[in-house]
């Protein structure tokens, strides 16, 4: 498996509507928690976005996962980008 960058990026105008869907999207991600296939995620501390850290054989898989995100599905992320990952160090670093 390899790790990837699932970085979020939100529309301001939207923030309202994320709060309303953000307990569906918590625990969707926890579901993915528990699973071992989303290793940490959490907002950027300006809100404009989120990262989560996910582990998946590829970044066609991660990219179809996140599809369903109740976020995605309600149209509340403005971009998406997914980076394969590659640490060399700490916690992460094989």
């Amino acid at each position: 498996m390899s790790l990837f960058l699932v970085e979020y990026t939100y529309a301001p105008e939207k923030n309202a509507q994320r709060d309303e869907v953000r307990s569906d999207h918590r625990a969707w991600l926890a579901d993915l928690v528990s699973r071992s296939i989303v290793l940490s995620s959490g907002p950027f501390a300006d809100g404009n976005g989120a990262l989560i850290i996910v582990d998946a054989a590829d970044a066609d898989t991660v990219s179809l996962l996140f599809t369903h995100d109740p976020f995605a599905i309600a149209d509340l992320i403005e971009k998406v980008r997914i980076t394969e990952w590659v640490p060399v160090l700490g916690q992460f670093s094989a």
